[in-house]
C-alpha cells in the first residue's frame, strides 16, 4: 500500500501546513528537513522541532488521532522529499498493523521527549547557553551559518533583539563574526564552554 503513494518534492521554503489547516495525512520524510514553529500573539516565533527522515511530526500525529487542526507552521528548510499517507489509510494501518502502530508511537514518544527537552531549556537555561549550543550545532566545518538573527531567535526561543545583542557582544570578543544573513563561528572553545555552562 505505502509503496503505491507518490513522492512529493518540496523546494526550500515551501509551506507544508499553517495554523488552522486540517490534517490531511501522515507525512513520511524521505530526505531533507521540515521545521515546525509556533508564533505567539506578539509575533514572537519559536521553532518547536525539525522533522528529518525517520522522525515524526507531533502536530500531525495528534491531528490524525484526535481530529485537531494544526496550530503551528511547517516549512521545508531545505529541498525535501516526502510521502503523505492519507488519513483513512493511516487510521486503517494503526488499527490493523502492529508494526506500523509501533513505528508511529515510537516516533511519537521520541518527539515528546524532544519537546520536553525544549521546554526544559527555554524554562531553565540562559539564552546565552541556548544560543551558543545552537550555533555549535549549526556551524559546518568552515564555521559559517547562513541564517538571519530572527530565524536564529526562533530556534532558541528568544527575541531577535536579544539574539542580536548577544552576537554583537560575542563579535567584539572575537568569538563570532556577523555579516548580512551570515554568522561565522571563530572561537568554538569559548562557545563550547558557554554551552556546557547550562548542563
Amino acid at each position: 500500500m505505502l509503496e503505491d503513494l507518490g513522492v512529493m518534492a518540496l523546494p526550500r521554503g515551501a509551506i507544508v501546513f499553517r495554523p488552522g489547516d486540517s490534517v490531511q495525512g501522515y507525512a513520511l520524510v524521505l530526505s531533507g528537513r521540515i521545521d515546525v514553529s509556533l508564533t505567539g500573539p506578539t509575533g514572537r516565533e519559536i521553532m518547536l522541532y525539525s522533522v528529518a527522515p525517520g522522525q515524526s511530526c507531533i502536530q500531525t500525529t495528534l491531528g490524525l488521532l484526535a481530529g485537531d487542526d494544526y496550530s503551528a507552521e511547517a516549512v521545508a528548510s531545505v529541498e525535501t522529499e516526502m510521502v503523505l499517507v492519507p488519513r483513512a489509510l493511516f487510521l486503517s494501518l494503526v488499527d490493523g498493523s502492529a508494526a506500523f502502530r509501533a513505528l508511529v508511537f515510537a516516533a511519537f514518544a521520541d518527539r515528546m521527549q524532544t519537546m520536553m527537552q525544549l521546554l526544559e531549556k527555554v524554562a531553565f537555561q540562559k539564552v546565552e547557553t541556548r544560543l551558543a549550543e545552537r550555533l555549535l550545532a549549526l556551524a559546518p566545518e568552515n564555521g559559517t551559518i547562513h541564517l538571519t538573527h530572527a530565524d536564529l531567535a526562533g530556534q532558541v526561543g528568544s527575541a531577535r533583539e536579544v539574539v542580536s545583542r548577544r552576537l554583537e557582544r560575542w563579535a567584539r570578543s572575537g568569538w563570532v563574526s556577523v555579516g548580512r544573513g551570515t554568522i561565522t563561528v571563530q572561537d568554538r572553545a569559548a562557545l563550547s564552554a558557554l554551552a556546557s555552562d547550562g548542563l
